[in-house]
């Protein structure tokens, strides 16, 4: 009997004493890219988009996470539409609103060897619920994030489209807030948040230096479908419009000058064809 209780006790502990064991993968020789399945968006109303649904090769989205591995550090961009926490054990989905998550962010993270503790960096394209569900998860990294943003997130009556039980445990987070329209996260280039603003009002995109895949733009919500980018056409929700047709220009000159690739996150179609971790660009 004493044997029995033993190996009961033995098998209730194992993970734990698995995580306590736990360590992070050594830091890469160069910048890796993990792109995550967080999720899809089953879009009925494209017209808030100023589209039509026979303009759109689709209207569904995809909603990626990414890891940003670097040889100092890593950085969460992104974190999900749906917290991990609704799938529970022996489900095969979770749907909240129009949203579906299929496999939990943690569980895609465990499969390259992190955990969430690992990561030194957490920062979001901007503050919408469908970006920043898991962001509770990360909250012992460190949170770049710019000002306006991080007000709205943090006060007492936060806007429509931002749910505050996915982030509450980042007030108490160390933060850098990010105080040029640049910002250089590791200090080489390679990383760079550029602010992007009218979607919301510190709206930022991604810059990625990649030395075998180039130079690629992590887009955020500056386009969601790529028709609203051919077409030019600019959604009616947006905290600015005139402010987001003058970003887009912006950027667009940026990747003409970069040679950079746009990756519009919630381009179902393309993101369908990304590699998923474990696999990564680099």
């Amino acid at each position: 009997m004493l044997r029995k209780i033993a190996l009961c006790l033995t098998a209730l502990m194992a993970p734990f004493a698995a995580r306590a064991d736990h360590k992070a993968p050594p830091a890469p020789k160069s910048l890796r890219l993990y792109v995550f399945n967080c999720g899809s968006l089953d879009i009925s109303d494209p017209e808030r988009f100023r589209l039509k649904k026979e303009e759109l090769a689709t209207t569904n989205m995809s909603v990626p996470c990414f890891l940003i591995a670097h040889p100092k550090g890593t950085l969460m961009w992104d974190v999900g539409v749906v917290p991990d926490n609704a799938l529970k054990p022996g489900e095969k989905s979770a749907t909240e609103g129009y949203a579906t998550i299929t496999e939990t962010l943690k569980s895609q993270l465990e499969k390259i060897g992190y955990e969430p503790s690992d990561i030194n960096y957490l920062a979001f394209s901007h503050y919408h619920y469908d970006h920043i569900a898991n962001a509770n998860e990360f909250a012992s990294a460190t949170w770049i994030a710019r000002k306006i943003e991080r007000d709205v997130l943090l006060s007492p009556k936060p806007p429509d489209r931002v749910n505050p039980a996915y982030y509450s445990a980042l007030k108490d987070s160390k933060t850098i807030l990010i105080p040029t329209d640049d910002y250089d996260v590791f200090g080489d280039g390679t990383v760079v948040m550029k602010l992007a603003p009218g979607h919301t009002p510190a709206h930022q995109v991604l810059f990625l230096k990649l030395a075998k895949t180039g130079p690629v733009v992590l887009a955020g919500d500056l386009y969601h479908y790529p028709e609203e980018r051919k077409l030019k056409r600019v959604p009616t929700f947006e905290a600015d419009q005139a402010q987001t047709a003058a970003t887009r220009e912006k950027i667009e000159a940026f990747l003409q000058q970069s040679g950079a690739q746009l990756w519009i996150q919630h381009d179902f179609i393309a993101n369908s064809k990304l590699k998923k971790a474990p696999q990564f660009y680099e």
